[in-house]
């Protein structure tokens, strides 16, 4: 059964749509499209594997130079080369055929440029988006294999946007738990040290606020780090309630507790007043006396 998925970014987020196709560990090409910008991102059981964008600026060439693999000297001759075969041959190829790179030289490259795709994807906020199920525009002869959720984390890394987490997190009572890989599909997720410890805390007791007070990250960080959570898919919101433990304390029992407190505050300022009157009292006496006795 072929999945039904297109629409516009401004009514699912592209993280969702990423979501959708890695949890039906679908194979297949999305094709994102913005004004005249149009990018082809392919899956293969769910996982990213190439990444291409004409009007991108991410060059194979120009990464290979900037990391010092070729020379510019090298990469003009490549370039040559390429355009007297009217762009039949790729880049890599020939950059490999003329001993410039070596395979592993390339793959590592072309990880990059995907991913600097993909974290620039996310950045779009309108658009329009089709996944053409197990269909492939060209084959590629160097893929990569990058999990959705790694790809979404270190892409809103990047962001790091007050108004990101208000739009993921409306609700700071919320609670959150752990969400369950589907269609048995091993999710292989890389995490921060402050993401592991922001997501061992998700329990789907406490809520966001609970949360963000008792983690040693601070507020606004582990907010960022639940937001991330979240986008990845790693952790979903439940219909659970806030347990006897974290609610707030009834109001019958709030009002008793602030008025004997209020009882026992009026009755210690009392006592506080009754025992500087005395000991002025003491004082003012003593004073006279002296006086009276100097006299």
């Amino acid at each position: 059964m072929e999945l039904d998925l297109q629409g516009n970014i401004s009514k699912f987020t592209l993280p969702e749509i990423f979501q959708l196709i890695a949890a039906g560990r679908k194979s297949g090409t999305l094709g994102i499209q913005k004004d005249d910008s149009i990018v082809m991102i392919y899956f293969e059981n769910g996982d990213i594997t190439y990444g291409y964008g004409p009007r991108q600026t991410f060059h194979l060439g120009q990464l290979l130079k900037d990391r010092r693999k070729i020379s510019a000297a090298q990469l003009e001759e490549a370039i040559q080369a390429q355009a007297r075969t009217e762009n039949t041959k790729r880049l890599g190829e020939i950059l490999i055929a003329k001993g410039f790179i070596d395979r592993a030289d390339l793959e590592a490259v072309i990880k990059d440029q995907v991913e600097f795709l993909l974290f620039s994807l996310l950045a779009w906020q309108e658009g329009s988006f089709k996944f053409y199920e197990n269909q492939f525009p060209t084959e590629e002869e160097i893929t990569v294999r990058l999990s959705v959720e790694n790809v979404i984390l270190e892409g809103l890394r990047r962001m790091d946007e007050m108004n990101l987490i208000n739009e993921v997190l409306p609700d700071r009572d919320a609670i959150y738990t752990i969400s369950a890989s589907q269609g048995g599909r091993t999710r292989a997720v890389t995490l921060q040290a402050g993401e592991w410890n922001v997501m061992a805390m998700v329990d789907g007791h406490r809520s966001i606020n609970e949360l963000a007070r008792t983690s040693p990250l601070g507020v606004e960080e582990t907010l960022k780090r639940l937001a991330l959570l979240k986008l990845a898919g790693i952790i979903t919101q439940t219909e659970r309630k806030p347990t006897a433990s974290t609610k707030n304390i009834p109001t019958p029992e709030l009002e008793n507790m602030v008025n004997r407190l209020a009882g026992l505050f009026e009755e210690y300022l009392h006592q506080k007043s009754s025992s500087r009157l005395t000991t002025t009292r003491n004082i003012t006496t003593t004073t006279i006396g002296d006086q009276v006795e100097s006299r």
